[in-house]
């Protein structure tokens, strides 16, 4: 089975811009009746399916499929609810791990996460200067939640 192992963090200032180059990314969701998630994404001239369970902490089940561009694009059309998720992910190599900072535009318009998978639960990691405060089990800031609950719309005292 596969799994996702994955930390979130806030991040605090610019000093990642320099350190590596980003990617649009275009997502939505299909709507389901319980914690499973079903995410449509189309980055470059690439599309996906995703499909992730419940989390257990910071570990989840994944599966995730390479899809025709046009089925993805057909999808996001007709499958799934707006707002879209649209941000510029960049991918930022520090020791063995990639941290992918993801720069929010649209609805989501000020919000910066950085994010690093980790191979087991309890893998230590330090931390890049520019990391900021952890929001991994802030439902708040999964993407699938910003859909509904855009950061433009928080009161500028709910995200400090």
């Amino acid at each position: 089975m596969a799994i996702e192992i994955e930390r979130k963090f806030l991040v605090k200032d610019d000093h990642w811009r320099s350190l590596g180059t980003g990617q649009f990314y275009k997502q939505g969701y299909i709507p389901t009746q319980d914690q499973t998630t079903v995410r449509i994404r189309i980055v470059g001239d690439r599309g996906y399916l995703t499909i992730k369970g419940e989390n257990q902490g910071i570990v989840r089940a994944e599966f995730e499929y390479p899809i025709p561009l046009a089925d993805a694009e057909m999808m996001l059309a007709t499958l799934c609810r707006p707002p879209f998720i649209e941000k510029i992910r960049y991918r930022i190599p520090q020791g063995d791990l990639i941290w992918e900072v993801d720069e929010f535009s649209g609805e989501n318009q000020g919000l910066i996460l950085a994010e690093v998978e980790l191979k087991t639960e309890h893998q230590a990691i330090a931390l890049p200067a520019w990391i900021g405060p952890e929001v991994t089990g802030d439902p708040k800031y999964y993407n699938s939640n910003l859909v509904n609950h855009p950061y433009q719309s928080w009161s500028r005292d709910s995200d400090v």
